[in-house]
């Protein structure tokens, strides 16, 4: 699902290459905190090389490794926060308040 230049992060692909903002959100508050720090650790200290294969394309030309690729990355965003400061999925003291994206950028 990735190029080939990043196999090493293949084991996440399948969970977290997903198309919408709403599905990586929807990931993130189905999986636990030792799933997202799994996918930051792995994803982080790839995260400059992979954004710098990503500019390597058109963003309306990018071949399907990197359109996965570039997925990847924003669900280690999505998971970002939860991993660095709150230690939850949810953002803290927001009860059940919920933010549907209506329209996003697509490759």
């Amino acid at each position: 699902m990735l190029p080939r230049e990043f196999t090493d992060l293949e084991p996440f692909a399948e969970d977290w290459c997903l198309d919408t903002e709403a599905q990586r959100y929807a990931k993130r508050l189905a999986s636990s905190m030792g799933e997202m720090q799994a996918l930051y650790d792995a994803v982080t200290p790839r995260a400059e090389a992979a954004i710098a294969h990503c500019d390597g394309f058109p963003l309306d030309a990018m071949p399907d490794e990197a359109v996965n690729l570039m997925r990847l990355l924003y669900s280690m965003i999505m998971v970002s926060f939860p991993v660095e400061a709150w230690g939850q999925a949810r953002v803290p003291d927001s009860g059940s308040a919920e933010l549907d994206c209506v329209l996003e950028p697509r490759p």
